[in-house]
């Protein structure tokens, strides 16, 4: 972000470095020996291992300091019978600039403060959580929520900030524990304080609660028990349970969900999402949480309200990616929305390849994986077949016909096909939507669509946007899934190449690029013999090598380095007009999507990038306007375009006439 965005550090005489490096010395001393950022330094190998040896001594004396000034403050209370507050928040909150001076308010209470790092390694949080554990800072959050609910002396404030991602997931766990042991939750969101006066009151209430708490002298022991029952999905279920798969993207998923229920299993996929989805979402599932995980899960709650469905014989199956993101936790949220609802019974299906969750009655299997890459595939096609004809069709409705008869088709062939089929399929794909005739005379601005991979493939989610691209007289271009996928399969050869871990996961990485771009061979051929001009399918390498300069491919975290790649891609294929859509609370997808917007046009004049935020809350009208405007600037850049072309052409007209005459 401040690479691409401070115009200072442009000047030469500012040397910025920032390069991704691994935190253990062996590797660390490794990394900097390689990078040519450090070449000038001339360090030794001997004076690098040494540094970053007393380095990590110190970062652990550092820990120590805090942990025994922790254990000083509790001897302190106990001495003085007084009572303390654990102000939890992420490190940069200690800040009094950031928190208001909330420490010194909650002190000039009579109130002891500590904060959660001091006090975390005398506990550990029960497992399994319903959450997934993502970061250090929320392993030592849980284990102080922990402690301060064994405690009577002790209650926890936690500090957040407004559109900190996956805050959404820990202030939820971490009321849970503290609700465990019948203790106050209170969060403060440290960037809507505008005086300290609302924060003495919230703290006066929770010092109330801890009063009255204390004068029922309870004769039961709260019992702290918050760890999760997950119901498991087994092989007996498997037998007759229908799973319901949400809709993530429409064309992708109905053929996913028929590779899937291929291969044994009653499988449905949930296809309707209206504002009452939206408001089951809401009800079940934390404001602060993403649009995706507010629509999938109101996806499922509504279908198991709807009475459709006997509880006792459904299941549910939700992606998990094992990454950064929130999306990691999605199964958390769903969790927690059936127990609020009152579906404990229903089991959830990690569908991931990370090795996360596991059930005995569903399984990836090689086949199931091989008929899962094909249904993408199919989907990349007909996706590209559907938006290039439509948008320039003759007879209106002949695209939609012959997308509706290969769908259909496609839903046999990744059930049942041998490689040969499949093979020639593609070609028979093309050819059919090749014989659809076009009228390309007048031309259309060609708008890409990049970003959160929900929102950019759900009609709901982006609220129609393709239907008002093309409405607003646009050709519009979606990113192939598949190219979605090759990036996850990266990471483990990122991580390698970055942090020098993760060499065995790196090379089975490889050979699955490897595959899937055997997979898609036969579509490149058959694209590239085609006369409408479609984009091919990414080159993974290629992309990545394209974004070097503007982030560094460390930024995994969402849609990571990808998204920006995309945007890359696009421009270089004559696609300049991109809207690049996120939820509101995605975070990375600002870093990595807004944040980058402005080197991509200092370095591709001709971009057209419009990001648009998608949300319950957000302005439709807004949305609107903005896709309006990048729409009024791509067609006045079109007109420019052409009317520069019909000049050069007249001009050289012009000279050939007078060649002729000589």
């Amino acid at each position: 972000m401040l690479k691409n965005n401070i115009e200072e550090l442009n000047d030469t005489s500012i040397k910025f470095l920032n390069p991704f490096l691994p935190f253990d010395a062996k590797n660390l001393t490794k990394r900097i020996l390689e990078l040519k950022e450090f070449a000038e330094y001339n360090f030794t190998k001997k004076e690098l291992i040494d540094a970053a040896t007393k380095a990590e001594a110190e970062y652990q004396k550092c820990r120590e300091d805090i942990h025994n000034k922790g254990k000083e403050a509790l001897e302190y209370m106990e001495k003085n019978n007084l009572k303390g507050i654990v102000l939890a928040g992420r490190p940069y909150h200690i800040d009094p600039e950031i928190n208001h001076g909330i420490d010194t308010l909650i002190t000039s209470l009579g109130l002891c403060v500590l904060t959660e790092d001091s006090i975390a390694n005398l506990a550990e949080a029960k497992r399994p959580l319903r959450v997934v554990d993502q970061w250090m800072f929320h392993a030592r959050l849980y284990a102080s929520a922990e402690f301060v609910g064994k405690h009577d002396n002790l209650e926890l404030i936690q500090l957040n900030s407004f559109g900190c991602g996956v805050d959404a997931v820990t202030t939820d766990q971490v009321e849970e524990i503290l609700s465990s042991f019948e203790k106050m939750y209170t969060l403060i969101k440290i960037d809507e304080v505008n005086n300290l006066g609302a924060v003495r009151i919230r703290i006066r209430s929770l010092l109330a609660s801890m009063e009255k708490r204390l004068a029922r002298k309870l004769n039961d022991t709260p019992n702290g028990n918050y760890a999760v029952n997950k119901v498991p999905f087994s092989k007996e279920m498997r037998k007759n349970y229908t799973i319901l798969v949400p809709q993530m993207a429409p064309i992708h998923f109905e053929l996913i969900t028929k590779a899937v229920a291929s291969c044994g299993y009653n499988v449905e996929l949930l296809k309707e999402c209206t504002p009452k989805t939206v408001e089951t979402g809401l009800k079940y599932v934390n404001n602060d949480a993403c649009y995706p995980s507010i629509l999938t899960t109101g996806q499922m709650i509504e279908a198991l309200e709807s009475g459709k469905y006997d509880l006792n014989r459904t299941a549910l199956i939700m992606s998990q990616t094992g990454g950064g993101c929130r999306a990691t936790n999605y199964i958390a949220f769903l969790r927690k929305a059936l127990k609020d609802a009152g579906f404990e019974q229903v089991p959830v299906i990690s569908f991931n390849i990370v090795g996360m969750e596991k059930n005995e009655g569903f399984k990836l299997t090689i086949p199931m994986f091989e008929k899962l890459i094909r249904a993408v595939v199919y989907g990349d096609l007909l996706q590209k077949m559907l938006t290039k004809n439509r948008a320039y069709e003759v007879n209106i409705g002949e695209t939609q016909k012959t997308f509706d008869y290969w769908m259909n088709k496609c839903k046999e062939l990744v059930c049942s096909t041998n490689t040969k089929q499949f093979k020639q399929s593609i070609y028979d794909i093309v050819n059919d939507f090749e014989k659809i005739e076009l009228n390309t005379s007048i031309k259309k601005p060609r708008v890409g669509i990049v970003g959160e991979v929900l929102i950019k493939y759900h009609p709901f989610g982006n609220n129609f946007v393709v239907n008002l691209l093309e409405k607003e007289g646009a050709e519009v271009i979606l990113p192939d899934f598949m190219g979605f996928i090759k990036f996850m399969a990266t990471h483990k050869i990122t991580f390698n190449n970055l942090l020098k871990i993760n060499k065995t996961s790196s090379k089975i990485s490889k050979i699955a690029i490897n595959l899937i771009d055997i997979f898609e061979k036969d579509l490149k051929i058959a694209l590239s013999n085609s006369k409408k001009g479609y984009l091919p399918p990414c080159n993974i390498w290629e992309l990545e090598e394209k974004v070097s300069d503007i982030l560094s491919i460390g930024n995994q975290t969402g849609e990571g380095w990808f998204l920006t790649a995309e945007m890359i891609e696009y421009i270089e294929n004559d696609i300049p007009n991109i809207v690049c859509v996120q939820p509101f609370a995605c975070l990375p997808n600002h870093v990595v999507g807004k944040g980058v917007i402005k080197t991509i046009r200092n370095k591709f004049p001709e971009a057209n990038i419009t990001p648009v935020d998608y949300d319950p809350g957000a302005s439709e009208a807004n949305q609107t306007n903005r896709i309006k405007l990048l729409m009024t600037v791509a067609k006045d850049n079109l007109k420019i375009q052409e009317n520069s072309k019909k000049k050069i052409i007249e001009e050289n007209n012009v000279e050939n006439t007078k060649l002729v005459h000589k």
